[in-house]
């Protein structure tokens, strides 16, 4: 059984930064595509970026050029680098991990920018 736990969000200004950790436990992490999804109150989860087994990564418009997805396998860990927050940036960021048709979500962590 894979476990994911995210931590790294908090309350932060507009226009400050934060990194997002989601610590995986058991199960072949490097084998794994990877994601970070937010949701808004009341609104469907939606992928923010994604980090295929191969390093290669996808960003949701909104975010390209601020946030950096990016692995490290030795630590089994996934990390978005949040830049130039905006107040539109609030939600609980989920992470999430999957390999053909299986996937598994953390907990989440909410992300609060106030301006």
């Amino acid at each position: 059984q894979v476990r994911l736990v995210e931590s790294g969000g908090g309350l932060v200004q507009v226009g400050g930064s934060l990194r997002l950790s989601c610590a995986a436990s058991g199960g072949d992490f490097s084998t794994y595509n990877m994601g970070w999804y937010r949701q808004y109150p009341r609104k469907a989860r939606e992928l923010v970026a994604g980090i295929t087994s191969g390093d290669v990564t996808n960003y949701a418009d909104s975010v390209k050029v601020r946030f950096t997805i990016s692995r490290d396998n030795g630590k089994n860990t996934v990390y978005l680098q949040m830049n130039s927050l905006k107040p539109e940036d609030t939600a609980v960021y989920y992470c999430k991990i999957e390999r053909g048709y299986w996937s598994t979500w953390g907990q989440g962590t909410q992300v609060t920018v106030s301006s």
